[in-house]
């Protein structure tokens, strides 16, 4: 129920989910959002432009959604596999087009609320540890960084997308 202007937790959806898991979503759904608005129309070229030597679109959307998946694998209680390690390794790579980068954010994207969805309240008090010194957080907190992280680089990703199009039309 997308309304031109009112940002998704604005809208009054998702009513019959528990309202943190509500407000990730919602993070989600912007970040989508946001997403097909500014880089949908980007080409393979412009995707991979870094401007002032900033992080490109493509880095922005992979690197969204592939923290994502590392924060939701520690949320689970699980510790990072080699495909996931690997991965991180190679979100600058710029051999990718831009319909690849698109495909990957939004599988990603989905993966994510699927697996949001999964959490109950009675969990979010849960301990669990991040990275390899198994720092101390919980499972409400790698949730809302879930939402937080997601968005801190959805703006820097609209941010790189507009000033690839004003490069586009000569501005």
């Amino acid at each position: 129920m997308e309304r031109p202007g009112v940002e998704p937790w604005l809208r009054g959806t998702l009513t019959e989910v528990d309202p943190v898991l509500r407000a990730v979503l919602h993070a989600l759904e912007l970040a989508r959002e946001d997403a097909g608005r500014w880089a949908d129309d980007l080409s393979d070229a412009e995707v991979h432009v870094r401007p002032a030597g900033l992080p490109s679109v493509a880095f922005h959307l992979r690197h969204m959604v592939r923290s994502l998946d590392r924060l939701l694998t520690y949320a689970e209680g699980r510790q990072l596999d080699e495909a996931q390690l690997a991965a991180l390794k190679t979100e600058m790579d710029d051999a990718v087009t831009a319909e690849q980068v698109r495909t990957e954010f939004a599988a990603g994207l989905a993966q994510a609320e699927e697996r949001v969805r999964a959490f109950s309240p009675v969990q979010f008090a849960e301990a669990r540890g991040v990275g390899r010194k198994q720092l101390p957080t919980t499972v409400a907190g790698l949730l809302v960084h879930c939402a937080d992280h997601t968005q801190r680089h959805s703006g820097q990703m609209v941010t790189t997308a507009k000033v690839v199009l004003a490069g586009r039309a000569g501005n």
